[in-house]
């Protein structure tokens, strides 16, 4: 591509698949009487289209004087497309050409106002191209692909932020793709943007030869995606080593004191505190080099001055030169460009500036030549990039160094190599190492082995925790149990069964010397420590010192029928009444004794210490009865059971068959 004449022609560059072209003056109102043709040709089979980012022609004259013209074709056999007028006229597709060459021509007569235009172009199988002048706020998705043109660094446009904390959503999205490093102006290329949440404040910087100016509070802000090869390559860190760092001469001289104070070149690493590497002579013969040790994907340069306020020395524009042998150099140039790149260096002692490699050198070694410096030569540096495994790009003989020039009036002097560098294509994949290949299989192996080692432990400790409550160390004693009342519902009479009742005896001191664990075992072969209470001929399963009410519904053993006589059959409460405060909590235990009488089936239950309510007698008559006749009086002088205090003795008229706390009305069975 190429751009003809005239006077009439703005912002131009013109890339062999993109570019951006713009009239005279803009964004200002273009002159009188003015015109420009650009010429347009990609490579052969593909076509131009043709996107207009601004569009502001005044057209009161019925676009006979001022228009934009564009045609298929260069030279006399073009042919028309269009012919375009209008003061904000909006141009929201694009225009396609029908071969691989357009002609654009911008005419201006005598006219009031207008900007004029920008415009973009790209082949067409970039279908998702935008224009210099969009910015994130005219897209409303979270995350979105853009194909930026070549051109986009323009003067014009402003940007706020820098990497990697984002950019201001007024800013233009292919001149901060430029500024971050991921497209290059000449060549233009495909950006992934995603959106976030704004933020207060947006730093200023300076980076390929775009500055990002300080930016306030913002809706929203954009940052890019990128391929990751963006890390440090050890200048600061120190994985280089001092013996890897060089120079071409070092500025030496003595201090107050009388001794040599010397700025090495292992004082060039960025972030460092102290003095910089410094150049002993200051002409365009100086360099530092940095040995990688092997082969790197080198994507970019951090470099900074003196950062001494009391020495004010920088380099202003400096040649990057790459090769594998430290023999045989290759000065870096742009794709396309048949000059040397130089690179916008510092603009005062301290604050970092970064540079990219678009696409990145391959090489071992990389020598920085400096061109334009402030005083002296000085500066600290730091390598981007990453690892690489392929083959590396060719590399090209170093032309002859520059003549000395001071530094005041260095002119930028650099001999064109016999052909442009050709410098690969990193998006090639990377041939698998076999580190890379035992690494692959050994981790997910590893990871395989402690995943089953943690499930063991896991499954162990759950096994214990499991065995320690089956063991019951900590477990409540059998009476405490549910289950208990379900074991001693054996030994309760049933309504068919007519046998005799085993005699009990009541007493204290065969209870109260047995441990907690045997109690269970006497009351299995026994009789119940605490009789339940009968309710209603309900029997509940009430544990002990329970307050909950007993299941609803009677057992299958007791009969429906009244087992009284009484007219009138009483509700009765739930629950067993309260014991009087002054009395005893419970009755005192019941223990049989089985040395003198047969021992009674199973369901011969034991007669209940609690007190029936009202008038009613306790359920199950006979036994009562039966209890009285086999009394023996002749052998014991005891009761059948033992009397509560303040109650008639043994030799009293009256037996009790039941016990009755103090204060508490007396029934006997009848």
């Amino acid at each position: 591509p190429k751009r003809s004449c005239c006077d009439g022609c703005g912002h131009t560059v013109l890339g062999p698949e993109s570019g951006t072209l713009t009239s005279i003056n803009y964004p200002q109102t273009y002159p009188n009487s003015t015109v420009c043709e650009w010429e347009i040709r990609v490579k052969s089979g593909q076509r131009v289209q043709l996107k207009f980012g601004d569009f502001d022609i005044e057209d009161s004259d019925a676009c006979h004087f001022n228009y934009l013209r564009v045609y298929n074709g260069i030279g006399p056999t073009r042919t028309e497309i269009g012919k375009y007028c209008g003061l904000g006229f909006q141009m929201d597709s694009l225009i396609e050409s029908k071969s691989n060459e357009v002609t654009v021509q911008f005419m201006s007569g005598t006219h009031l106002s207008g900007r004029g235009f920008l415009a973009s172009y790209s082949t067409t199988d970039k279908s998702d191209l935008i224009t210099c002048l969009d910015n994130a706020s005219h897209f409303s998705e979270p995350e979105f692909n853009k194909y930026c043109p070549a051109g986009c660094v323009i003067p014009f446009v402003d940007i706020s932020g820098t990497i990697p904390h984002g950019y201001s959503d007024s800013s233009s999205l292919c001149m901060a793709g430029v500024h971050a490093g991921v497209v290059s102006n000449i060549l233009g290329g495909q950006i992934n943007v995603v959106i976030s949440k704004g933020i207060p404040y947006y730093e200023h910087s300076l980076a390929n030869n775009v500055t990002s100016k300080a930016g306030r509070l913002s809706t929203s802000l954009f940052t890019f995606k990128t391929s990751g090869c963006y890390g440090t390559l050890g200048m600061e860190s120190g994985v280089i080593p001092d013996s890897q760092i060089t120079a071409s001469s070092s500025l030496e001289w003595p201090d107050q004191t009388g001794q040599a104070n010397i700025w090495t070149p292992e004082r060039a690493r960025l972030k460092r505190p102290g003095p910089p590497w410094a150049a002993f002579s200051t002409d365009g013969y100086q360099w530092l080099q940095i040995d990688l040790n092997k082969e790197k994907r080198i994507t970019g340069i951090i470099t900074t001055g003196s950062t001494i306020a009391e020495y004010y020395y920088y380099i202003s524009a400096y040649r990057i030169l790459y090769s594998d042998d430290a023999q045989k150099w290759t000065v870096y140039r742009e794709p396309g460009v048949d000059q040397d790149k130089v690179f916008q260096g510092n603009t005062e002692y301290y604050q970092e500036v970064r540079n990219n490699f678009i696409p990145p050198i391959i090489a071992r070694f990389v020598r920085v030549n400096p061109l334009k410096w402030h005083q002296k030569i000085a500066m600290k540096v730091e390598l981007l990039g990453c690892q690489f495994s392929i083959g590396r790009a060719p590399k090209l003989t170093m032309p002859p160094p520059p003549p000395p020039q001071s530094s005041n009036d260095f002119s930028l002097q650099t001999d064109k190599t016999t052909s442009t560098p050709e410098i690969k294509n990193t998006t090639v994949t990377p041939t698998v190492t076999k580190d890379v290949a035992l690494a692959a299989v050994l981790v997910p192996v590893l990871v395989m082995v402690f995943t089953t080692l943690i499930l063991i432990l896991v499954c162990a400790w759950h096994w214990r925790n499991r065995k320690k409550k089956a063991e019951g160390t900590y477990d409540l004693p059998y009476w405490d149990r549910a289950g208990w009342w379900k074991g001693m519902k054996q030994f309760l009479p049933a309504k068919s069964a007519e046998h005799e009742e085993t005699p009990v005896r009541y007493s204290n001191s065969e209870v109260s010397h047995l441990r907690p664990r045997e109690v269970p075992t006497i009351l299995q072969t026994e009789s119940a420590e605490y009789a339940q209470p009968l309710v209603g001929g309900i029997v509940g399963t009430l544990h002990q010192r329970s307050t909950f009410k007993p299941e609803e519904g009677k057992e299958a053993s007791y009969a429906d029928v009244d087992p009284y006589n009484s007219p009138v059959q009483e509700v009765y409460h739930a629950y067993a009444e309260p014991l009087p405060v002054t009395g005893p909590e419970y009755a005192t235990p019941i223990i049989m004794d089985m040395s003198g009488h047969p021992t009674a089936p199973l369901g011969v239950s034991s007669i209940s210490t609690f007190k029936a309510t009202g008038n009613q007698a306790p359920p199950i008559v006979g036994i009562c009865n039966k209890l009285l006749a086999r009394t023996d009086s002749s052998s014991s002088a005891h009761a059948l059971y033992d009397t509560p205090k303040g109650m008639p003795g043994p030799g009293s008229s009256v037996e009790l068959v039941y016990q009755v706390p103090q204060s508490m009305p007396h029934f006997t069975g009848s």
